[in-house]
């Protein structure tokens, strides 16, 4: 499945209003609404040829809003908002997670949360697997962008990725439930390929192709 952009009722969002604000400008700064150093290197590469200047909200010492949303899209919209806001600089944010089928859904939105204050996501991946069970080992992970202005307006990107749960983690590379997660068409788990395989083809890199597409000159 490719990226794509999404509207949800009740948002500012509209085309004519969308175009006074895109597409980015070169030397545009943008708030990258996360604490996270590598997060933040990563868009900061990917944002880089079409030279928009990254910052994060963690350099800048903004909260960390509560995610209080029951969906990727809801939660990456309100951490996107909240850094606009604050900054009066437009503020990209992103949300994401693994659902698996036979779990309902879950871990979804509370993908980073199962592993708990720690970080222990050994212990996030034996859950799932031992919730699983049977046969049923489809799941996916889904990342939503959200674009927010300072004037309210927002624009979000999904991206989503198929595959399977593996019956054992395998792999050194990636993080969190990479070893577990093999995309279609793939016998690996994204922690056995290279950063560059992974981004080539993952629900992160779908979501920026969207975002890409519709924001960055």
């Amino acid at each position: 499945m490719a990226g794509q952009s999404l509207s949800e009722p009740g948002h500012q969002h509209c085309g004519d209003c969308m175009s006074a604000h895109l597409p980015l400008k070169q030397g545009s700064r943008l708030v990258l609404a996360s604490h996270n150093k590598g997060k933040l290197a990563e868009f900061a590469a990917l944002l880089a040829p079409y030279g928009v200047e990254v910052v994060s909200a963690g350099e800048l010492n903004l909260p960390e809003p509560d995610e209080t949303a029951l969906t990727f899209e809801g939660n990456a919209r309100i951490k996107a908002e909240a850094a606009a806001k604050a900054t009066g600089l437009p503020a990209l944010a992103d949300d994401s997670g693994l659902c698996v089928s036979a779990l309902g859904g879950a871990p979804g939105i509370y993908s980073a949360r199962w592993a708990g204050p720690d970080k222990d996501f050994a212990g996030a991946m034996q859950r799932i697997q031992q919730g699983i069970g049977g046969d049923e080992r489809e799941a996916w992970f889904i990342s939503v962008l959200c674009l927010a202005f300072p004037d309210g307006m927002t624009e979000c990107f999904e991206g989503r990725i198929d595959g399977t749960i593996t019956p054992e983690p395998r792999g050194a590379a990636g993080h969190g439930y990479d070893p577990i997660f093999v995309p279609e068409g793939e016998t690996r788990t994204f922690a056995e390929m290279s950063d560059a395989e992974k981004n080539a083809i993952s629900h992160r890199a779908r979501a920026f192709e969207a975002f890409r597409k519709e924001c960055l000159g």
